[in-house]
């Protein structure tokens, strides 16, 4: 069962709708400049012909997106690697829910590795924020995206939030498709990554029974990104001291757009996802009894450490971590060279930050903690820290 009217406005396209969308795409100037810039070595006339010719979205992902990622990546990254698929099954539907790096590659990427590895892909919840030209809204809802609707009014907060849980358990329940959501609205700028409680209640929504049900049903799925550089690193630091000095900053569509930008072609070093065990077994040991929000906090604490757990490490993460709290707790981990490195890099990276009155102590600090929180929040769910 794959339709229901009812979704209509945030559900990816169907199969029957693919061709003319691909049509709209390819008769948009703006989607075609965008191509072209992917595509340099490629003929206009033969990349408009290879998208006609897409009839699926097995089709359209298999035959141009997958490739396509795991190319661009593979420019902008020493190595990409993808473990813990002993923890899923072919045959069933999970809820992947992941802590946020970068914007567009966190889901493109593990929908990629599962491809790869013989999985269907997920669909993908994503911001209607992030849709700044109408092109954008078709090439993700053909590539299996599903809209969240951001910035609505609090009166109409419970219907679209009721709306999009209803949507998820209908994609997992009926058409036996995996999701993928990030832990929290937005990323986690400084690295420290925790569930939303509001995450938990709005996938509880769309259930017909209790909570602890209604997310049983979802099958959620802890999904680790560990990421060795961050190239957005400097631009979340440039937009804390942004809303340091100004409370009433936000970041505008041309923020947003470079942060996709600068995400997909800046330099990422060893990029690591683990998929984590699903947390039903351990739900089944949860008080069901108890108060809501003391419930939501228990389950929202499963996933974190299921995230915390299977963070990957690198040099960096270490170094940040000594600078800022360790004392050369980790020295053992990384060399002299290790050190040069990081310092040459950081540099870099603050140098790049163009504000007139920049605060270096603070940029670096804030740097550093994107770094090294990963490895403070896993010492502290082995109870080490």
């Amino acid at each position: 069962m794959e339709k229901n009217a009812t979704f209509d406005d945030i559900r990816p396209y169907h199969n029957d709708e693919i061709v003319p969308i691909m049509e709209r795409l390819v008769k948009d100037p703006e989607f075609k400049r965008v191509m072209g810039f992917i595509f340099p070595e490629k003929d206009w006339e033969q990349l408009a012909a290879l998208l006609r010719s897409f009839k699926t979205r097995h089709d359209f992902q298999h035959g141009l997106i997958k490739g396509t990622v795991y190319e661009m990546v593979g420019k902008t990254s020493a190595a990409i690697e993808c473990s813990g698929f002993e923890n899923i099954e072919a045959n069933k539907a999970y809820t992947y829910i992941s802590n946020h790096r970068d914007i567009i590659l966190d889901a493109s990427l593990l929908a990629s590795m599962l491809a790869l590895s013989g999985y269907d892909t997920t669909e993908v919840a994503i911001g209607d924020n992030l849709l700044l030209h109408p092109w954008i809204e078709d090439l993700v809802r053909l590539n299996k995206a599903f809209i969240v609707k951001r910035g609505v009014s609090i009166r109409q907060m419970l219907e679209v939030s009721t709306h999009l849980s209803q949507y998820i358990h209908f994609a997992i329940k009926e058409k036996k498709e995996s999701v993928w959501i990030a832990q929290r609205e937005g990323r986690a700028k400084d690295s420290n990554d925790r569930t939303q409680e509001s995450l938990l209640k709005m996938l509880a929504m769309g259930g017909t029974q209790d909570i602890l049900t209604n997310l049983k049903e979802l099958n959620i799925t802890p999904v680790s990104f560990s990421y060795e550089y961050d190239p957005c690193d400097y631009l979340k630091a440039k937009e804390f001291q942004q809303k340091r000095d100004d409370p009433e900053f936000k970041k505008s569509k041309a923020d947003d757009l470079l942060n996709m930008e600068t995400g997909l072609f800046g330099y990422k070093g060893c990029i690591h996802f683990q998929i984590g065990r699903p947390i039903n077994p351990a739900l089944e040991k949860v008080d069901a009894g108890q108060p809501k929000n003391e419930l939501i906090v228990e389950i929202a604490s499963l996933i974190d450490t299921g995230i915390f757990l299977n963070y990957k490490f690198y040099p960096i993460n270490y170094i940040a971590y000594d600078r800022l709290w360790g004392k050369n707790r980790f020295a053992g981990e990384y060399t002299e060279e290790d050190i040069k490195t990081f310092d040459t890099y950081l540099d870099k990276q603050l140098k790049k930050i163009d504000l007139e009155n920049k605060d270096i102590p603070f940029l670096t600090e804030r740097i550093l903690e994107m770094y090294a929180y990963p490895v403070k929040n896993q010492l502290e769910v082995k109870g080490k820290e």
